[in-house]
C-alpha cells in the first residue's frame, strides 16, 4: 500500500480496538518505514478556542479539536482543504491535490485566505514498518478513495457509515453492520 497518502482506511466491523473502532483514518504517509494518519471522525469536547484561540475563527464546523489517534496526544496538527487550481498559501504543505498540512505556527489569517476547510487534530495514528499492511491483510481495514470533503465532514459521527455506503459491491453492505454483532 506504499504511496497511499490521501486514501482512507475504514475500520471493518470486526476491528474492536477502541482507538479505531468504526474509525475512518486519512493516510498522511505510508512507506516501507511505516504509516501515519489521522482519525477523521472523533470530535472531542474541547473547543479549538480553548487551545488555539487564534485558529478558532478559521476552523470548519463544529469548531472543536478532533482526536487524530492514540499517538502523540500532546501535539496538534491541522489539515486544510485546498483549491486544486491554485498555489497553496504560505504555511500549508500540499499532501495530495486538494489537501495540505498546516503549519500551526503560521499566521492563521494568511493560511485561511487560501483554504476551503480547516480542521485541527490532537494526536495521530501510527504504524511501524509492515504493521498496517498486516492489519489490512487480516481484514481489519478497508482501503478506499477519499472524497475532498471527508476530512471536513459536517457530521463526523456518520462518516464511517457514509464512506462505506458509497463503496461498490458487498463493501457497501458493511454500513448496515450493527454496533453490537451479538444483537444481529
Amino acid at each position: 500500500m506504499d504511496g497511499s497518502a490521501g486514501r482512507l482506511l475504514v475500520a471493518t466491523p470486526g476491528l474492536r480496538d477502541p482507538s479505531f473502532r468504526r474509525a475512518v483514518v486519512l493516510v498522511l504517509e505510508h512507506s516501507s518505514g511505516g504509516a501515519l494518519g489521522v482519525v477523521l471522525d472523533r470530535p472531542l469536547d474541547v473547543e479549538v478556542a480553548a487551545v488555539l484561540p487564534e485558529w478558532h475563527p478559521h476552523v470548519s464546523a463544529p469548531g472543536v479539536l478532533f482526536g487524530g489517534g492514540p499517538v502523540g496526544r500532546d501535539a496538534a496538527l491541522a489539515l486544510a482543504g485546498l483549491p486544486v487550481t491554485t498555489t497553496p498559501p504560505p504555511g500549508v504543505r500540499p499532501l495530495t491535490p486538494g489537501l495540505g498540512l498546516v503549519d500551526l505556527d503560521a499566521p492563521p489569517e494568511v493560511v485561511a485566505q487560501g483554504v476551503r476547510g480547516l480542521r485541527v487534530f490532537v494526536g495521530y495514528a501510527g504504524w511501524s514498518a509492515g504493521q498496517l499492511d498486516d492489519e489490512i491483510h487480516a481484514k481489519g481495514w478497508i482501503v478506499v478513495d477519499a472524497m475532498p470533503d471527508d476530512p471536513f465532514a459536517l457530521d463526523p459521527g456518520t462518516l464511517w457509515r457514509r464512506v462505506l455506503r458509497r463503496q461498490p459491491d458487498e463493501v457497501a453492505l458493511l454500513w448496515t453492520a450493527p454496533d453490537d454483532p451479538a444483537l444481529n
